[in-house]
């Protein structure tokens, strides 16, 4: 299991990097790996919550119990449960490499960030889709721009701060 997790967070290094030089002049690696791990991730999220949304749920509240769930929210937690360890994966194997935290911390502060995350995307796309009236998808689209910019500087500050050099 070792061998294969090496293997993939290799190829996936390796792709990414491949593409850096066209970027090298615009900003750091790590900000470039951030926003190419981030940006497949972000991809992924909003690709699955729009199946999930239209043809999962089909635009439908989902009931658990008493509690009745908005179809957008159910969506939103239905890409959650995808990209949480996905996100988790990219960002400790490829992104913030060097760190000054254990993995088991890692995960916790990540989890906490995510949390926060979570609470953004929940507000945003409440505000959004049931105050404003707009369409849930673009609406999940601009939410992520908000909760993508806390997620950086919230991960590399935070979650995964690199040891400081004295």
């Amino acid at each position: 299991m070792q061998k294969l997790h090496k293997y993939i967070s290799h190829f996936i290094l390796s792709v990414v990097d491949w593409f850096y030089p066209m970027f090298q002049k615009l900003m750091p690696k790590q900000t470039y790996r951030y926003a190419a791990c981030g940006g497949f991730n972000t991809f992924l999220d909003i690709g699955l919550f729009f199946i999930a949304y239209n043809f999962i749920l089909d635009k439908t509240t989902v009931q658990f119990g008493n509690i009745i769930v908005s179809g957008h929210i159910a969506a939103f937690m239905m890409s959650f449960i995808i990209t949480f360890p996905t996100g988790f994966y990219l960002s400790r194997y490829v992104v913030f490499q060097e760190t000054s935290v254990t993995k088991r911390e890692q995960l916790g502060k990540y989890f906490l960030v995510v949390f926060g995350c979570i609470l953004l995307n929940y507000i945003f796309l409440k505000i959004f889709v049931d105050s404003f009236g707009w369409y849930p998808t673009p609406s999940k689209m601009l939410t992520t721009v908000f909760v993508v910019m806390f997620s950086y500087f919230s991960q590399k500050n935070f979650t995964f701060k690199a040891k400081s050099l004295k």
